[in-house]
């Protein structure tokens, strides 16, 4: 069978292949884009950051996502025997140009990504499964099953991983680990009729600490509201009924929760997932480049998946073209690309692995410094890759914290030894 020829292939239509397939194919180059499914599929991670909207923006498709999205300001935090829920206006961010954000139904979303690449003209398959990769002199020999259960092969200068969490290149050449510092699961299902919040709010996320773990609401603009709890495995690991009584009995540890539930009702399947933590050794080899989750995924408090999957896009774009066109250059381009992606995954997982620490919980509920709130408030927003001088805010943030641990050693060893307990047995 003869292999065609293209510049670049894609495997996965997700938002970091949709991207990058889009970019590319405007300046020209030869892109193939392979998604396993067929859009619209279903998706969680339905919560947009504000650092979306310049994205948008420059991909060409903020309109339809406006139309398409429940507008997003801020997020609020609960935690019982804290106080009121706590509010975090991205208004009052740092660089306040982009105050709000969207939530998303990700089969909309990725669809809208998808055709948008179809259209900048990137050759895009559905139902296509990428079976098998050769890495040769001229770049990366790709087999594939078609829908109709035929092979075609395609030989491309450069390949891009964007298959998200099947880790495509991970799984054929390993370099896939667990996070040594982290591990969750997670249990969700989507509700009609929950009650949210008034006025401008209404479409704010919100999300509720319990025992064990944290719970999300995601009000979406069609009168649905995505609903779930990120939990660690030994909790899930106890679960002896089934899957929806399940769910209930733990929403019931959150009553402020279980209460804007009151008069609503289920309406999709309960879904559980395994352990959300993992990440690569590397993002990049000879000829190819990870994006997004194929990367690395880190806990979703902080809804950053589709806003690291789309960075990634425009960073790896750029470096592809410089790795076609300047051949000379890779080996530093590819350096520079690991680097860019270490970095927003760095920034978030300090507070993301603490995030259900006493300390972390009373310092959310207690924004007392306006310094402090808008860089936290900032890196929420997402804006850890422009410079944006919030540096010093975080800083200030991680002092605040380790003081308060100071201030009650006991209950920091006592958190510290059970989390250490819980990720080593995973």
């Amino acid at each position: 069978m003869s292999a065609k020829a293209c510049d670049v292939l894609v495997i996965g239509g997700g938002p970091a292949g949709s991207t990058i397939s889009a970019l590319l194919a405007t300046r020209g180059r030869d892109v193939v884009m392979l998604e396993k499914e067929r859009h619209p599929r279903f998706h969680i991670g339905e919560s947009l950051l504000p650092l979306n909207l310049q994205l948008f923006e420059k991909l060409g498709v903020a309109e339809e996502v406006r139309r398409i999205g429940m507008p997003k300001y801020g997020a609020e935090f609960n935690a019982p025997g804290l106080g009121e829920p706590v509010t975090f206006d991205f208004s009052k961010a740092v660089d306040k140009q982009y105050p709000s954000a969207y939530q998303v139904r990700r089969s909309v979303f990725d669809e809208l990504l998808f055709r948008h690449a179809t259209k900048r003209g990137a050759k895009t398959m559905e139902e296509v499964r990428v079976t098998a990769v050769e890495f040769n002199d001229k770049g990366a020999l790709v087999t594939a099953t078609l829908p109709d259960g035929g092979e075609a092969k395609w030989q491309a200068r450069f390949l891009v991983d964007a298959s998200g969490r099947d880790t495509f290149i991970a799984n054929k050449f390993g370099g896939k680990r667990r996070n040594p510092d982290h591990a969750s699961s997670a249990i969700f299902g989507h509700f009609t009729g929950a009650k949210r919040l008034p006025g401008r709010e209404e479409g704010n996320i919100s999300m509720w600490w319990f025992d064990h773990g944290w719970f999300w609401f995601i009000p979406l603009l069609d009168g649905t509201t995505s609903v779930g709890a990120v939990c660690w495995p030994y909790y899930m690991k106890s679960r002896k009924v089934p899957p929806e009584q399940f769910f209930f009995d733990t929403i019931a540890m959150a009553p402020g929760l279980q209460e804007r539930l009151r008069d609503a009702k289920l309406m999709s399947p309960v879904t559980a997932t395994g352990n959300y933590s993992y990440e690569m050794e590397r993002a990049t080899g000879r000829n190819y480049i990870l994006v997004g989750d194929a990367y690395t995924f880190i806990d979703p408090v902080f809804s950053t998946g589709v806003m690291l999957a789309m960075q990634s896009g425009f960073t790896g774009a750029d470096t592809v073209e410089t790795c076609l066109d300047h051949p000379e250059r890779a080996a530093a381009t590819l350096e520079r690309y690991d680097r860019h992606m270490r970095r927003g995954p760095r920034i978030f997982s300090w507070f993301i692995y603490r995030m259900t620490t006493p300390a972390v919980r009373h310092l959310f509920m207690n924004p007392k410094s306006m310094f402090v709130q808008s860089g936290v408030l900032s890196m929420l927003a997402g804006d850890v890759f422009r410079g944006t001088p919030i540096g010093l805010r975080l800083v200030t943030f991680k002092v605040l914290y380790f003081l308060s641990n100071l201030f009650y050693p006991r209950r920091w060893l006592a958190n510290m030894r059970k989390r250490r307990a819980i990720v080593q047995e995973v």
